[in-house]
């Protein structure tokens, strides 16, 4: 079941705050970190110019979220070089989506951002 309008909406602004400040503006056209709201998750990727052909865009997938709405707990995942969604063992529930941006960003085993 996906999100409420509300909740798309409420969610939206939280992960739209971390994405418009994660890298400096100079260098937005370069490379800027976005995000997907689908169904009950939340998906954060990094943007930029394919290396072959810098005319096009590539996206590289950096984190998930998903709502568990029984256990009212976020699911996290990350995406390991076979290009699959593995469960983030350090932390593999939080409860919030402030929590969630808290441990991308601090990314303490390099599995994020690298």
């Amino acid at each position: 079941m996906a999100f409420s309008e509300f909740e798309s909406i409420r969610f939206g602004k939280i992960v739209k705050a971390y994405c418009d400040n994660k890298y400096p503006a100079h260098i937005r056209n370069e490379l800027y970190l976005d995000y997907e709201i689908k169904d009950q998750g939340i998906i954060l990727f990094t943007v930029r110019p394919r290396w072959n052909n810098p005319s096009e865009t590539m996206k590289g997938m950096i984190a998930k979220a998903t709502y568990v709405k029984s256990t009212k707990a976020w699911k996290l995942y990350w995406q390991r070089a076979d290009m699959k969604w593995h469960g983030y063992k350090p932390k593999p529930e939080v409860d919030s989506v402030e929590e969630f941006i808290e441990v991308v960003e601090a990314d303490e085993h390099g599995c994020f951002y690298g």
